[in-house]
């Protein structure tokens, strides 16, 4: 339980990027996690691709690579800078997989734990979006409230000026 404990959701959660529209974990981290070399990894994918459609596992491209490494200092420090092959980037299914390929109690324990953070991100992102939903629903109120407020004080200034017109007329009747 102690090797459970050091891996934190923190330390789990900070290495889930988001690319091609997908949450995704890299080679890299995975191996670190797993304890495994990242060669040790890639090897044991290879022999096993057939598991691995693009939906579950990708190559990342140059680009995407070069503006990941730009955005996380990690990346640029340690890793990538001798790489010699892109990293593969693991989608939640292609790291459920990667548990029946690498059999080591290590590997289950890590790949427990990941999947639970991987259902809080989850949640967290249906729990934000109908966050936002409720701001705008709140936005539109406002808004037809703002209009509102803008007719009430248009029809007192028409009462006021038509107050004003009715105290200049001369007034007919009986004076006393």
């Amino acid at each position: 339980m102690d090797n459970q404990s050091l891996l934190s959701e923190e330390t789990i959660s900070n290495k889930i990027y988001f690319i091609r529209g997908q949450k995704v974990m890299l080679d890299t981290d995975l191996a670190s996690l797993y304890e495994v070399e990242t060669k040790v990894l890639k090897q044991a994918v290879k022999r096993n691709i057939s598991r691995f459609p693009e939906d579950f596992m990708f190559e990342l491209n140059k680009i995407e690579y070069d503006s990941l490494r730009s955005q996380i200092v990690t990346l640029k420090k340690g890793r990538g800078e001798h790489q010699k092959y892109l990293p593969f980037a693991f989608t939640e299914h292609g790291i459920l997989m990667l548990s029946s390929i690498l059999k080591s109690d290590k590997a289950i324990q890590t790949n427990i734990q990941i999947m639970r953070i991987f259902t809080k991100v989850r949640q967290m992102l249906l729990d934000t979006t109908e966050i936002k939903v409720d701001i705008l629903q709140i936005q539109k109120k406002l808004e037809n409230h703002d209009k509102n407020i803008e007719l009430v004080f248009s029809y007192l200034d028409e009462l006021t000026e038509k107050k004003e017109n009715e105290s200049e007329r001369v007034k007919i009747g009986y004076k006393k």
